[in-house]
């Protein structure tokens, strides 16, 4: 099959094109032609895979022009407008990842909220989704089609594909940083995840592997957790009611579950004249640009949430292009880095 694939883009007058993608990335003509093919078995890293898209990007690969026929209208549905997620960064650049790889491909992308699923057309190639769905809505989905992609779903899914973070080592790998540097009062603040028409939030990932590991190691003070949702606000306020309700038993380290949240936290510390590290050390998630330049330089867990977005493309424009039937679970690597907040290792 491969090998058609190859002839039909030397007759078409695409093979230079391929071949200068395969000169910058380093690698063969054939990786390249499979890479571009969503050929599932290719074995190649990610980091190649990414490599070859991108070069393919900035060489203007001309393939785009020839697949007027062949557009493939993907659904992407997601929990909020993007107004919404002005206040969640995390969502807005996973949003970003899928545009952006929708649009190298000539994609046209459907969106939709999630209380809006029942709209979605039936003549559709497949459907990505960003965050948690619930069964009975993933369940009506799957009559569309079985092109189906998931983004950070808090539940296993069977028969699924779907892109993930693995939370809870994020979380062991934050604790641990905090448990080797003397820290034996840890709090956590978090957000609950919310959505559209329903009856009551469901429980952050990370909140859940804090409680797990923290309870693991006898550790675990229930007066320690504060949960609002993950602006920067919120961060603010849940940091004072902590100061205020705690006074001295203040924990001296805090998890914190989203860089926003983290950055109205440091905010509420400096009003209270709290020092950072020297009387609590903070540790975010996301690494957000921002995180590097506010007082002290926030440490944090870098996810590429962008990355996470591109990948969902990827991998539904494989199943729709192979007919692949098995689901593939990826999870990205993330980066614990240690910046000013928590004091230094």
């Amino acid at each position: 099959m491969m090998f058609f694939k190859l002839k039909l883009l030397e007759v078409t007058g695409l093979a230079t094109t391929i071949k200068d993608i395969a000169e910058k990335a380093g690698v063969s003509i054939a990786t390249v032609s499979r890479v571009l093919n969503y050929d599932s078995t290719l074995s190649v890293t990610e980091e190649t895979k990414k490599r070859i898209f991108k070069t393919a990007e900035k060489l203007d690969y001309k393939k785009r022009k020839n697949r007027s026929k062949t557009t493939k209208r993907i659904v992407f549905l997601h929990w909020g407008t993007e107004s919404e997620e002005i206040n969640d960064i995390y969502y807005m650049a996973i949003r970003t990842g899928i545009e952006d790889r929708a649009e190298f491909y000539k994609i046209e992308l459907l969106k939709y909220l999630k209380e809006n699923y029942k709209n979605i057309p039936q003549n559709i190639d497949g459907i990505i989704i960003v965050g948690h769905i619930f069964d009975d809505q993933l369940n009506q989905l799957k009559n569309i089609t079985e092109n189906i992609v998931i983004i950070d779903t808090f539940y296993e899914v069977e028969g699924i594909d779907t892109v993930q973070i693995d939370f809870k080592k994020i979380t062991g790998k934050v604790l641990d940083h905090f448990i080797n540097n003397g820290h034996e009062k840890i709090g956590f603040i978090g957000g609950y995840e919310t959505f559209h028409n329903t009856s009551s939030p469901i429980e952050d990932k990370r909140e859940k592997y804090y409680r797990n590991y923290m309870e693991k190691k006898k550790m675990l003070n229930e007066d320690y957790i504060f949960i609002g949702d993950f602006s920067p606000d919120s961060g603010y306020q849940q940091m004072k009611k902590a100061i205020q309700t705690l006074k001295d038993d203040l924990p001296t380290a805090f998890y914190i579950g989203s860089d926003p949240i983290a950055i109205g936290a440091l905010r509420a510390l400096h009003e209270e004249k709290i020092e950072v590290p020297g009387r609590v050390s903070i540790i975010g998630v996301d690494d957000i640009s921002i995180s590097k330049f506010v007082y002290p330089a926030l440490s944090t867990v870098r996810i590429e949430t962008e990355l996470m977005g591109e990948t969902a493309v990827d991998l539904v424009m494989e199943r729709i292009t192979t007919d692949r039937k098995i689901a593939k679970k990826v999870y990205l690597e993330t980066k614990l880095n240690i910046r000013d907040s928590s004091g230094k290792v």
